[in-house]
């Protein structure tokens, strides 16, 4: 269920194992989406999609660093990826999504996806607590019931089967907001620099703005803040995003000449976490299981990641006949790990106390496990001395609760029915 990255990537790799995949997606694709800024780490998964050789080949800027702007305004020295690492998957992408995103889901037709667009998943549908197969309705055409012995859900923020089965948990620390849109004309960065992302911080302190350049002459700007503040002013998105430049003198400066050529979009479903990631016969991946706030632009890469894990956690549920919750829940522990690093880290952002230059001066010794975190490589070591440091500058709260118990029968009837 879902054709974006997450999805695609979960199909395409399960076609590649001689599985016979169904992807119903309830959109057209091309379809604008917000999320434009790569991780290095998914060059892995993007090689073993296929679709390196196609990535090389657009028209996608090239993304060799993060750089953090003070609300002073003082920026700080750019995180270079290649610091850490210098091979070639140190350089990512900054990419249209609607071009990025179709790309993917091209790639899964071409590896024998039986993809499905503008289909929309109405209902899954269950054996006492086996997910067993869905009922999905065409644009205009009736109800179609499809049966599979598993069900991935990658429906992004909408969180289909999360939400039915009432798993699915707000983190109360980054309940945070988003206005944006994109501009023609913005300026950028001479030489490396010219595709690296920005994160700027407003001048009260209280938010932040993202700057990605983008392919045809665009930057994508957006700012993220408390909801008492961004939607003070109901229907008055437009008004709040362009006082939020004014005031932010690094972006004023970089838009003085610049054209807004998009609408204004805004979100709110920010930073929650399902209590699980399977159960019987069904995976969440993506969004669906999991959406961190946007700071280290995180969301594509794990989106490609939760799928890698989740396509051979089920490639071995088919090979061994075992489609429980305890076989396909088998990589939430990896997925988890490298979530809980990036999560202590956007918290440490939203705090007063923290700096990433102040914290690099202090503890010198942690600069390329920084980096480590901005790059994406947060799944093969262990990173405690990092936040025992980082906890000495800047309070951490307690994470979310770790996954709960199996959902029984009895619990899915009752959820889906309520």
């Amino acid at each position: 269920m879902g054709g974006g990255p997450a999805g695609s990537t979960t199909a395409t790799l399960l076609a590649q194992k001689g599985l016979r995949v169904l992807l119903l997606e309830k959109s057209r694709f091309p379809r604008f989406h917000i999320g434009e800024s790569l991780m290095p780490e998914t060059y892995w998964p993007l090689k073993r999609l296929g679709v390196l050789d196609k990535m090389k080949a657009s028209a996608f800027p090239r993304k060799h660093s993060v750089q953090f702007v003070s609300t002073s305004g003082k920026e700080s020295h750019p995180f270079y990826f290649s610091e850490t690492n210098p091979h070639e998957s140190s350089v990512t992408w900054q990419v249209l999504r609607s071009q990025f995103d179709e790309m993917l889901l091209n790639n899964a037709r071409e590896h024998g996806v039986d993809v499905r667009e503008e289909m929309n998943v109405e209902e899954v549908l269950f054996e006492g607590s086996q997910a067993v197969g869905v009922v999905a309705r065409p644009r205009g055409g009736k109800t179609e019931n499809h049966y599979a012995k598993v069900i991935v859900d990658a429906t992004g923020l909408n969180a289909f089967l999360s939400k039915k089965l009432k798993i699915r948990n707000p983190d109360p620390r980054l309940k945070k907001v988003a206005i944006f849109a994109h501009f023609e004309g913005g300026r950028r960065d001479p030489g490396i620099d010219e595709g690296a992302t920005l994160v700027l911080h407003t001048p009260d302190g209280e938010g932040w703005f993202w700057y990605i350049p983008l392919p045809e002459n665009r930057v994508s700007a957006g700012i993220v803040g408390p909801p008492e503040k961004l939607f003070a002013r109901p229907g008055q998105a437009e008004a709040t995003l362009n006082e939020s430049i004014e005031q932010c003198a690094g972006v004023r400066h970089r838009l003085e000449s610049a054209k807004r050529v998009s609408e204004i979009y805004t979100t709110s479903d920010f930073s929650f976490q399902s209590t699980r990631c399977a159960g019987d016969g069904w995976v969440l991946v993506g969004d669906a299981y999991s959406f961190l706030d946007p700071i280290y632009s995180s969301g594509v890469f794990l989106a490609l990641k939760s799928g890698e894990l989740a396509a051979d956690t089920i490639g071995e549920a088919f090979e061994k006949g075992d489609f429980s919750a305890g076989q396909l829940s088998r990589f939430g522990s990896t997925l988890s790990t490298g979530m809980k690093a990036i999560r202590r880290l956007i918290y440490a952002f939203y705090t007063r106390e923290f700096h990433f230059g102040r914290f690099v001066r202090k503890f010198p010794q942690h600069r390329k496990r920084m980096i480590d975190i901005l790059v994406g490589n947060v799944f093969t070591d262990n990173m405690s001395d990092l936040f025992e440091s980082l906890e000495q500058m800047c309070p951490l709260p307690e994470m979310l609760p770790p996954e709960d118990k199996k959902i029984s029968a009895v619990e899915v009837r009752r959820n889906q029915a309520s």
